[in-house]
């Protein structure tokens, strides 16, 4: 793990985290909405690894610079296909939904800073019961600046009544680390990414877990 070296630090009571790819894994939902929008207005196959670059990037500026004019009716095909098949296809990574339980036991402010909308994160927080244990939920429809951007991590410290000082935030790209950073904001990101790492580590995200029972150990190291 690297360790935090962006200054001092407060006892951490505040804990963001990234949904997609972080907490709930919506890896296939995604690919097969991208796939399913391509061949719809570009008669075009694309492969996964190809999407998976765009991982965590605001939906609106991926499609606008891959369909041009036609961004507008590709959202609606891909939110439309997203819709539809939602439950089918999202999974909640191991361990999430035990350690999200025990941080909030522990008294831990847990919030949610995502690129997707809320209206999509609280259905995913919803069919995995976890929606009761987020203070605060942050998408992509409540700001106009999005990660890398700090806004969205303010805005749920706001909520949350946290300061950075006493935060972590845990994703899985480089637009969460960036986020951390822009904040200052002990950035934390998952080993499950499905991202190559070394395209995340270049950003100098200050710890990596491996597990979520690792980021509990973490917490409990930074909080003294």
């Amino acid at each position: 793990m690297r360790r935090w070296e962006g200054g001092s630090f407060m006892a951490i009571r505040n804990i963001l985290f990234d949904l997609d790819g972080t907490l709930l894994d919506t890896n296939e939902l995604i690919i097969q909405s991208f796939q399913h929008t391509y061949q719809r207005h570009l008669n075009k196959q694309v492969g996964k690894d190809e999407i998976i670059k765009n991982f965590g990037e605001i939906l609106k500026i991926t499609l606008d610079r891959e369909f041009g004019d036609a961004g507008e009716e590709a959202i609606k095909t891909y939110r439309s296909f997203q819709i539809e098949n939602f439950e089918k296809l999202i999974d909640i990574h191991q361990g999430v939904k035990e350690g999200i339980i025990e941080l909030h036991r522990q008294g831990y402010k847990l919030g949610i800073v995502t690129s997707r909308l809320s209206d999509s994160a609280i259905r995913g927080l919803k069919h995995f019961g976890l929606m009761d244990y987020f203070e605060s939920i942050i998408g992509a429809d409540d700001t106009d600046k999005h990660k890398p951007d700090p806004t969205s991590a303010f805005m749920a410290l706001k909520e949350l009544g946290g300061k950075p000082e006493e935060t972590i935030l845990v994703g899985d790209s480089p637009f969460d680390v960036l986020c951390g950073k822009n904040a200052k904001i002990i950035s934390v990101v998952v080993g499950w990414s499905a991202l190559p790492m070394d395209m995340i580590l270049k950003y100098e995200p200050d710890y990596v877990v491996e597990s979520m029972e690792a980021l509990m150990a973490l917490v409990e190291k930074l909080k003294d």
